[in-house]
């Protein structure tokens, strides 16, 4: 299965000892086969594993939120330029820009009572689908869809349902 190449940038407060972006592909390739719009690996992702501060001025710059975030998703093409690059052998470079707060998805994590990595693999799979045009704030049944591939893709990884216990 291809999925997007990605360009990464770890910030040095993400453990060491997790090969993030060997993480990262795994969890690329699991949407990919849940989103096949997302097989291409001429398709490219900057990901960048931050600190809470650099998110937050993101968050506050680009979506007048001042505060941090788990993930932001930055798509460089429209949904429908998504699915035209599916159907072509050429597709276009740049997929787009993520950034995951570590602080945030640490806190969230303990939460959850799951491993950083389980939840961070949550918030790539999340992020990517957003960089694929799909958006679980646009109705019910568009969050539906989202969380439906975000938790199949999560299943092939052997990682459980994370919406189960929200039911």
């Amino acid at each position: 299965m291809t999925a997007p190449s990605i360009d990464i940038d770890i910030d040095p407060v993400w453990p060491a000892a997790t090969d993030w972006e060997a993480l990262a592909a795994r969890a690329f390739e699991a949407a990919a086969q849940v989103a096949p719009e997302l097989a291409h690996e001429q398709l490219l992702v900057s990901l960048v594993l931050a600190d809470d501060e650099e998110v937050h001025a993101l968050n506050k710059q680009w979506r007048a939120k001042d505060k941090p975030t788990n993930v932001l998703s930055f798509p460089m093409l429209s949904r429908e330029e998504v699915l035209v690059a599916a159907a072509s052998p050429d597709a276009p470079g740049m997929l787009g820009d993520m950034i995951l707060a570590h602080g945030v998805c640490g806190r969230e994590a303990a939460d959850k009572g799951v491993a950083v990595e389980t939840h961070a693999v949550h918030l790539l799979i999340h992020g990517l689908l957003h960089l694929a045009g799909y958006d679980h704030e646009t109705g019910e049944a568009d969050a539906a869809e989202m969380e439906g591939l975000e938790t199949k893709a999560l299943a092939l990884m052997g990682i459980t349902d994370p919406y189960a216990a929200l039911d």
